[in-house]
């Protein structure tokens, strides 16, 4: 029985250890799946416990994405290209680093959403390590322009510099949209997330008609975030539950070198039995 599980603090919320063995069990793969809680300055020391008891290989939360990043020997582009890596997988006696983040937006709202990004504008709220792993993947997407916005112009224009070799990114003031109309907003923030029932004091975006408006974040309910979007006059506002799927398939598809069908496992989940 290979063993695999999720590091984080907090984790007890997480939902991959159901997802993974809904996974294992789809793929008929010997695996077991948990959570594991590392104190904030063991990160390093709990992991090499849990790869001396067998462990396989590890996906990685808040806040120990840039540590995972910094302990593989060898990483994937697209986890060096954002800077942070989110699974972990032990090969040939090292850690081998990865970040499916992207991959799993982009499988969420083009393959679940019916949302082709193509050619389409995207403005992208924030600049930390939730926007530095999806912007890679939504460049590979096509998309006609790209913008970041954070209320902290220099990080914006940080991530912009990172991702210039990949495709333009413009990094715009916060509140600096007045020109521009988007097709889709994402919210890869986590302000709107701490403000409760208050509203959120950002400026308007212009939308085009039929515009989706996703919020990386799930199961928070009716957000300020929410709130906010559909007073830019947004048609479609949704919630990361779709990516929550997606992105630990791929995952697994490092892992352990299969594909899962995510569909049954995405109706589970939104169904509340998984």
């Amino acid at each position: 029985m290979d063993r695999y599980a999720v590091i984080g603090n907090p984790i007890a919320h997480s939902k991959s250890p159901p997802i993974h063995r809904a996974f294992a069990a789809q793929t008929r793969q010997a695996m077991s799946y948990e959570r594991l809680l590392a104190p904030l300055d063991k990160f390093v020391a709990t992991g090499e416990a849990f790869r001396q008891q067998g462990g396989k290989g590890l996906n990685v939360t808040v806040p120990f994405k840039l540590e995972a990043f910094a302990v593989s020997t060898q990483a994937a582009s697209r986890a060096r290209l954002a800077g942070a890596v989110n699974t972990l997988a032990w090969r040939e006696g090292a850690w081998y680093g990865d970040n499916t983040d992207g991959v799993g937006l982009i499988r969420d709202v083009e393959n679940n959403l019916g949302f082709p990004l193509a050619r389409k504008a995207i403005l992208v709220l924030g600049a930390g390590g939730a926007a530095r792993g999806i912007i890679g993947a939504l460049l590979a997407a096509h998309p006609a322009s790209l913008a970041v916005a954070n209320r902290t112009h220099g990080k914006a224009e940080e991530v912009a510099r990172a991702f210039a070799p990949s495709g333009p990114v413009v990094a715009l003031p916060f509140g600096g949209f007045e020109d521009q109309v988007f097709d889709l907003l994402i919210d890869a923030t986590s302000v709107s997330l701490a403000c409760g029932d208050e509203t959120l004091s950002w400026p308007p975006v212009q939308l085009r008609p039929g515009a989706l408006a996703y919020q990386l974040a799930y199961g928070k309910g009716d957000t300020p975030f929410h709130r906010w979007e559909r007073e830019c006059g947004a048609s479609r506002c949704v919630e990361g539950e779709g990516m929550l799927v997606e992105q630990p398939a791929e995952s697994f598809f490092v892992g352990r070198g299969l594909r899962p069908d995510t569909a049954p496992v995405l109706a589970r989940l939104r169904a509340g039995t998984l």
